[in-house]
């Protein structure tokens, strides 16, 4: 008799012990990770009163980034030419430069397919490089403070028009004017003279 009281009181025990760690059985577990709010009853609530709701804890601000940010307005671009004057034989060797005027490293897309040399003379417009481009590429690289990346192109003394359509027309002697664009970044006029 005595070994069945002892029995039943270990399994009425047990059933008391696994009921603390069970917890509510009508509250379903909270998802792993995410915060359960369970309700609170009011502490004295007399029949007919409404408890009034406790206040909701807002929501904790996630902390915003420090780091500076690149003003685009620190970038500059710029145009060149190798020489003022060029003789019957000689092939312009045009130059555009970005640079960082800024206090941060600035990343910018420096590849072909931001890249356009134009030459005019006057209203005419003589050359693009962009008419006749194939495989444009985009390359973003990251410009220090004070830093540049300068890409050259050797215009051939040719005429040419949107969709590389055929121009027989070839620049004579005379004033042109070179500028660059990178985007929407464009340099400022450049002139310079063919023999």
């Amino acid at each position: 008799m005595l070994a069945l009281l002892l029995i039943g009181g270990l399994v009425w025990a047990g059933i008391a012990i696994a009921g603390m760690f069970r917890g509510d059985p009508a509250q379903p577990p909270a998802a792993a990770g995410s915060p359960s709010v369970s309700p609170h009853p009011a502490a004295s609530s007399a029949p007919g009163e409404t408890a009034s709701p406790e206040p909701t804890p807002s929501p904790t601000p996630k902390p915003t980034s420090t780091e500076p940010v690149c003003n685009p307005a620190s970038i500059k671009v710029t145009g060149s030419t190798d020489a003022e004057t060029y003789a019957a034989d000689q092939l312009p060797v045009l130059s555009l430069t970005v640079r960082n005027t800024g206090e941060i490293p600035c990343p910018v897309n420096v590849g072909t397919s931001q890249m356009e040399f134009l030459i005019t003379s006057g209203e005419d417009r003589i050359f693009s490089s962009r008419d006749c481009q194939e495989g444009a590429e985009d390359l973003e690289v990251i410009i220090e403070p004070g830093g540049s990346e300068t890409a050259r192109f050797q215009w051939q003394r040719n005429r040419s028009a949107p969709e590389c359509a055929p121009v027989d027309v070839v620049p004579g002697p005379g004033g042109y004017v070179f500028k660059t664009r990178l985007g929407e970044r464009i340099s400022d006029e450049v002139p310079f003279t063919l023999q």
